[in-house]
């Protein structure tokens, strides 16, 4: 088994199917895709594959540390995850294959009108241990 994480974009990824905001959606509509995904992670509990989901705010600030006594340096000239990230799952699968396969599923949640999104989402495997070298 390997970990991968599903990224949901708001932007930045290729151009999407369906261009219109969540903000757009009727409550019901957002309901049927919050419920999709619910549906989703509870069928890979089942199976052993779900790890963790988290929406996210859409509020957030980039933070550095500036040098002892100083206040930390926030935000900066350069695109901010809360306006590219949505949210994230994570996963544990058998394969590469079968990720790609569950990242597909989880693309065709409903969006406006109950249609599939067709979203694009963004699959990151887990760096693992690096191999350790003996002589």
């Amino acid at each position: 088994m390997a970990k991968y994480l599903l990224l949901k974009h708001y932007r930045g990824g290729p151009e999407p199917v369906s261009t219109v905001p969540m903000e757009q959606w009727t409550p019901d509509e957002i309901s049927a895709h919050v419920q999709y995904m619910r549906d989703f992670a509870t069928r890979l509990e089942g199976t052993g594959e779900f790890v963790d989901a988290q929406a996210l705010a859409p509020g957030g600030t980039f933070v550095r540390y500036d040098g002892e006594g100083r206040p930390p340096v926030t935000d900066g000239p350069f695109a901010e995850t809360k306006d590219l990230i949505a949210g994230w799952m994570v996963i544990d699968a058998d394969s590469y294959e079968r990720a790609l396969e569950l990242a597909g599923e989880l693309s065709a949640a409903p969006g406006q009108g109950g249609k599939p999104l067709h979203e694009w989402l963004e699959l990151r495997p887990f760096l693992t241990e690096p191999p350790v070298i003996t002589e």
